[in-house]
């Protein structure tokens, strides 16, 4: 699982903190003085939470910014545990909001009400068909049984093979039978794609 990170602008103070309880955090830190290199800018654009002391930062003129994902510590000093709380409350709602649309062929899935839509069509998904979408969406490549068996169901060896095969049947037929696409996943000579 890819951690989740945030971005303090002129903040060492906090960062110098933040750094000492590393361990313990569940998100990643980065610490810039200014937005002038691009390349910091796309990095804090991206999918970063933007930690700020006050409202006249110069990241609130940035328009590629979503001001959502701007946290602002005007009213220090704080508790450490005020200060990770307010950061992990904006990562949680970040998450939930990133999982709402994400967009596979020509459909969109939400992860967190479990259903995926087509043309105002939609279709309730288990948690296991919504693990098998990812996984073969995350991959450029077929993806074979054993690395559905390794990877989706966590077996090194011992399951089935018409276990995964099944899961994809039934998923298949699901989606053929909701949307009438039967190419959705695709089932090649090297293994299973979307």
């Amino acid at each position: 699982m890819v951690k989740q990170s945030i971005v303090l602008i002129n903040f060492d103070e906090l960062y110098n903190i933040l750094d000492e309880v590393n361990h313990l955090l569940k998100f990643k830190i980065s610490n810039y003085n200014d937005l002038k290199d691009p390349k910091k800018e796309n990095e804090m654009i991206s999918n970063s939470i933007i930690v700020v002391k006050d409202k006249k930062n110069v990241v609130f003129e940035n328009n590629k910014i979503n001001k959502d994902n701007v946290v602002v510590f005007e009213d220090l000093p704080l508790r450490i545990e005020k200060i990770i709380e307010t950061i992990n409350i904006k990562l949680i709602k970040q998450k939930y909001n990133s999982q709402s649309n994400l967009s596979i062929k020509d459909y969109l899935l939400d992860l967190n009400s479990r259903i995926i839509f087509k043309n105002h069509i939609k279709l309730k998904l288990t948690e296991k068909e919504i693990d098998i979408i990812l996984f073969l969406n995350d991959s450029k490549i077929p993806k074979t049984v054993e690395e559905f068996q390794n990877d989706v169901w966590g077996y090194s060896s011992g399951l089935e093979t018409h276990t995964v095969e099944t899961h994809i049947y039934r998923l298949r037929k699901k989606i053929n039978e909701t949307f009438k696409d039967d190419t959705f996943i695709l089932s090649t000579e090297k293994g299973y794609k979307i």
